[in-house]
């Protein structure tokens, strides 16, 4: 692919090893790791740090966003300042005081379903499924999974309800004021073919 495929800001620090998709645009400061690999049509803000990740198309980092381990699929959008983290036990040394490198510790990513949006300052601990088109608001700190169109608030984060495909939350009749209409069935949140 050719370079000019995709836009890097001169600020910029981009690994020769990462691959990057047609259309997406790495704005100022951002830093791209040698193992993400970045789908078509993304942005990434001002400061944003990518990691070993997979990256779908059309995802929007908001600036200064850190994702340092995760698979993230498309039309996500993750928040300004928000961090996904991905050491569950994080020292900077071994037990016997030497440096900690990358293979002295475990890998535990996270995974961010399809259209699922975390809001500014949200923390995403490690091996956590975000689930499709779930609303994660500012702030809030996810410890464990959650459903699919789940609205999570708080610290730890809590489940306070659904969000519609468009982003608003739901109200009990589960019918969004822009038309779309769902069915619960247990916990799980699916669209009625319906509406």
């Amino acid at each position: 692919m050719a370079e000019t495929d995709f836009f890097v800001h001169p600020t910029a620090e981009v690994s020769p090893e990462s691959r990057i998709g047609v259309g997406t645009k790495v704005w100022h400061q951002a830093q791209v790791l040698g193992n993400a690999i970045i789908g078509e049509n993304c942005t990434l803000g001002k400061g944003v740090f990518i990691g070993e990740a997979i990256v779908g198309s059309q995802v929007k980092f908001g600036n200064y966003a850190s994702v340092f381990g995760a698979t993230i699929e498309d039309e996500a959008f993750i928040g300004p300042y928000a961090c996904v983290m991905e050491d569950r036990h994080p020292r900077s040394t071994n037990p016997d005081g030497t440096r900690k490198g990358h293979d002295d510790y475990v890998h535990a990513p996270v995974t961010i379903r399809r259209g699922a949006s975390l809001g500014a300052g949200a923390i995403i601990l490690p091996g956590v499924t975000i689930g499709r088109y779930a609303m994660i608001s500012a702030g809030a700190v996810i410890n464990k999974d959650v459903p699919d169109h789940g609205l999570m608030v708080g610290n730890p984060a809590r489940q306070v309800g659904f969000a519609c495909l468009c982003g608003l939350p739901l109200p009990e009749s589960l019918t969004c004021s822009c038309g779309r209409g769902y069915v619960l069935n247990g916990e799980q949140l699916s669209l009625d073919q319906k509406s």
